[in-house]
């Protein structure tokens, strides 16, 4: 079955396009659209909802672009929109890319928990990872072609650290700007069916050092890279995405797997931090869909596997710094409007490796809000 959508007439959007525009007026325009999920193909997607930005002038309305220079109002008035719409994480099928000529801004807030970790010096190890994290993902995704899309990934990191019998006072961290990602996506297989859609992708780019890493502790001593919003290296994302929709021939049952790795290099302080190796696989339900889409729901359960290498600090290899931690866990989309979900997942450590300063993933809690939007400037 497929979904309806509406796409208007090339004369009505003409006669939109075309009203209160002199033939030299540049303008802006930002569109709301519905596209929950891949099932929609990039060349149906309706447009329900058209914004242009206008002022009043005498006893009528005229377009922004006026005599002004068009794109200055454009970027002043861009991140109020994605202020008002949250800012982009996971999205419910990760294989497929943005449709061509779509933009897509999103906010990701992780918190993540570790267990405690004792020393016998009472200094923090070179090691450590923070007890307690907080990160707030800022993505923006532009689609420019059917199988290509473009990310770009800055988040704010917020680190606590806690060891019981430190020297001095036992809490460091800190908060400050973490490294970015430019990202591109190509899918290379997409089959249609009866049954529903199974699409393949690949996802490479550089990780910059963009980010802090001159956090120190209370008594001025400038803590480990491990505990440093930032790296110093550039770094290489790497990721494989599969999703098959219609599992069992059931239409609203989703298996999605996303397989990804960071490759580090040497940062901040001579070290360079294990690369990391994460697999996670979700089977998602849809129970409720309204009849012309914009709103839905998926849930399902979570799992979650990860890998750490052992750090590297200048020559010498710190054995026991690395390990394997299975999560288990439940993950929830909902669609509230056209273009907008807000999701929720939780997860939980069910088994972990024991290495000597293995700091797992004990509570890992993310919950978000997107907006997809196709931005044309002419």
């Amino acid at each position: 079955m497929r979904r309806k959508s509406w796409i208007p007439r090339r004369g009505f959007l003409l006669r939109i396009a075309t009203r209160h525009l002199s033939p030299k007026q540049w303008h802006l325009w930002l569109f709301a659209f519905n596209q929950p999920s891949s099932r929609l193909a990039a060349s149906r997607v309706g447009v329900l909802r058209r914004t242009t930005f206008c002022w009043k002038e005498n006893n009528g309305f005229r377009n922004s672009r006026g005599r002004a220079r068009p794109w200055v109002l454009g970027l002043v008035l861009l991140p109020l929109f994605a202020l008002r719409a949250g800012a982009q994480g996971p999205a419910p099928e990760t294989a497929p890319p943005l449709f061509p000529g779509g933009g897509l801004i999103s906010y990701n807030s992780i918190f993540t928990t570790r267990g405690l970790i004792t020393s016998l010096s009472g200094d923090i190890p070179l090691t450590a990872r923070p007890t307690f994290s907080h990160q707030g993902d800022f993505n923006f995704t532009w689609g420019f072609h059917r199988d290509l899309d473009l990310t770009v990934l800055v988040p704010v990191v917020t680190s606590h650290f806690e060891m019981p019998n430190a020297n001095g006072n036992p809490l460091s961290g800190g908060t400050g700007l973490g490294d970015a990602m430019v990202l591109v996506k190509y899918r290379f297989y997409r089959r249609d069916s009866k049954r529903g859609t199974t699409q393949a992708s690949l996802t490479l780019g550089p990780k910059l050092p963009t980010g802090r890493t001159d956090l120190a502790a209370m008594n001025g001593k400038r803590l480990p890279a491990s505990l440093q919003p930032g790296s110093g290296s550039t770094d290489f994302f790497v990721a494989a995405n599969w999703t098959y929709t219609g599992l069992f021939h059931l239409r609203r049952l989703v298996a999605d797997e996303d397989f990804h790795s960071l490759l580090r290099a040497q940062g901040t302080q001579k070290s360079r931090l294990g690369s990391d190796v994460e697999s996670r696989f979700w089977l998602s339900y849809r129970p409720y869909e309204s009849k012309n889409g914009p709103r839905e729901w998926f849930i399902g359960p979570v799992v979650t596997w990860l890998h750490s290498q052992d750090d590297r600090i200048a020559p010498v290899t710190q054995s026991g710094s690395g390990g394997d931690v299975l999560l288990a866990g439940i993950t929830s989309y909902v669609g509230v409007r056209p273009g907008m979900h807000v999701w929720l997942g939780m997860d939980w450590d069910v088994a972990h490796s024991a290495g000597a300063t293995f700091m797992p993933v004990r509570r890992h809690i993310s919950f978000g809000i997107t907006r997809q939007f196709r931005l044309h400037f002419k």
